[in-house]
């Protein structure tokens, strides 16, 4: 069965609202799709709210503050964290009401800790990540905040079955040594595939022993560190297929060969919702079979919603939504003839 879910971000800042629409959006799905309805990231909150904020409201005896360039590790924890942890809390309750009595797939979006230590600043000095012994301790700060995330959430929606979306957008960056210095002059140091599917496995660990019911790493368009993003201990690898050319098809269908499935974010939907379903699926359909994938195994991916072309609506993510749950029937059906 294909799967439909969401990245995480969503437009508004009323989070009800928000997680009712996922919802509604998830739960009422066409024949041989599955949706897993997500907890949204409501981003036009502010950083307090954006991936990285939230993230850094996990931490635990980690404390961070909001610096002249983003977050930033502190001596001690301040107004902004307060206020993104509040965010947090908030949107807990408002899942407790939009998901009352609902059981099932929770996908449980979160920044992951190679790219949030290459997206947040030592308290003196340059990014996180230039600091192995830092990259460690935000590993291991995340984790533990984390697994008590995950069972804050239980205990909200108790019929939920959590799965994590791990984000590693930067980690392509930092394994070519590519994620600029706090001065923009210069580049990091590059971090091994191993360290990084150490740092990485740290938190899927967690996350396990938590209760989750899978972790999928989703790497962005760095298809390139599939390979650590498995060695990591993942089940899944999430991977944004816009762009993608024929060396890098070649090696994500080594990685689905191997066991792992994918998430497949394709790319945004142009405004012609005629065509959207049949030009998305070609997306992914296409080029699966041209690498000699079998069609059966279309059947163990999960479409993952973008942000959609156009304004960055609550009623555009939702038709956005809409549209891929459509594909996924066309992806079905493919697979099945």
């Amino acid at each position: 069965m294909t799967g439909v879910t969401g990245a995480g971000p969503w437009p508004g800042t009323d989070p009800l609202a928000a997680q009712r629409a996922v919802l509604d959006a998830l739960t009422q799905v066409a024949e041989g799709v599955e949706g897993l309805p997500f907890t949204v990231l409501l981003v036009d909150r502010g950083p307090w709210g954006e991936p990285v904020g939230r993230s850094a409201a996990l931490l635990v005896d980690l404390p961070t503050e909001l610096g002249p360039h983003g977050w930033k590790l502190a001596d001690h924890a301040g107004a902004d964290l307060a206020r993104a942890r509040s965010f947090a809390r908030e949107d807990l309750d408002a899942l407790a009401v939009a998901a009352h009595g609902y059981a099932g797939p929770l996908v449980v979006p979160v920044l992951g800790p190679i790219s949030l230590a290459a997206r947040t600043d030592l308290a003196h000095g340059d990014r996180v990540l230039s600091d192995p012994w830092a990259v460690r301790d935000t590993a291991d700060s995340l984790a533990a905040g984390l697994a008590e995330h995950l069972a804050a959430l239980v205990r909200a929606v108790p019929g939920a079955q959590p799965q994590l979306l791990l984000h590693e957008p930067q980690l392509g960056q930092a394994m070519a040594g590519a994620v600029p210095t706090f001065s923009g002059r210069g580049q990091l140091r590059a971090i091994g595939g191993q360290l990084a599917a150490e740092r990485i496995g740290t938190v899927v660990a967690a996350a396990r022993a938590a209760g989750a019911a899978g972790v999928t790493v989703h790497v962005g368009a760095g298809w390139g560190v599939l390979g650590a993003a498995h060695a990591a201990g993942a089940d899944a690898v999430g991977l944004e297929l816009a762009g993608l050319d024929e060396p890098a098809w070649e090696g994500l269908a080594e990685a689905v060969e191997g066991g792992t499935a994918l998430w497949a974010q394709l790319p945004p939907a142009m405004p012609s919702p005629g065509a959207v379903p049949t030009d998305l699926a070609g997306a992914l359909v296409g080029p699966w079979l041209r690498v000699g994938l079998p069609l059966h195994g279309l059947m163990r991916t999960v479409l993952v919603a973008g942000r959609p072309e156009g304004p960055w609506t609550p009623e555009a993510a939702r038709a956005a939504l809409g549209d891929l749950v459509r594909t996924a029937r066309v992806v079905v059906d493919r697979a099945l003839a």
